[in-house]
């Protein structure tokens, strides 16, 4: 399956500005933003929740979760426990690169005359 393809309607991404990355329990999906507003209100359970990783909750989350990390490894505050806690803390950091690697960096930023969602 290509990388730049919703996994709610299953048409092509064309850029960045309609594209929201989400995470699910160690699944990353590539969706529509209006795509990701649908699925958002057909999963209301807390096992089937998706989380936003790009835009500006997930620069919020990443500079916060990089922010964590640096203090939990650089410090002796907590001890062992810090250290677990700056490793959890980069699992965040880990899905915001890899959705940068794997859909961001592959579309352009902005499509001029592109086709409308319906």
């Amino acid at each position: 399956m290509r990388t730049n393809m919703c996994r709610y309607c299953y048409k092509e991404i064309q850029d960045r500005d309609e594209l929201v990355t989400a995470s699910s329990w160690f699944r990353l999906r590539p969706f529509h933003y209006r795509c990701f507003e649908l699925l958002e209100q057909d999963t209301k359970t807390i096992a089937g929740n998706w989380t936003p990783v790009n835009g500006m909750t997930g620069r919020v989350t990443f500079i916060l979760m990089v922010i964590l990390a640096v203090v939990m490894f650089t410090t002796p505050l907590l001890g062992g426990v810090g250290d677990l806690l700056g490793l959890l803390a980069l699992y965040p950091i880990f899905l915001r690169l890899l959705s940068f690697a794997i859909y961001e960096s592959r579309l352009p930023k902005y499509v001029e005359n592109k086709r409308r969602l319906k």
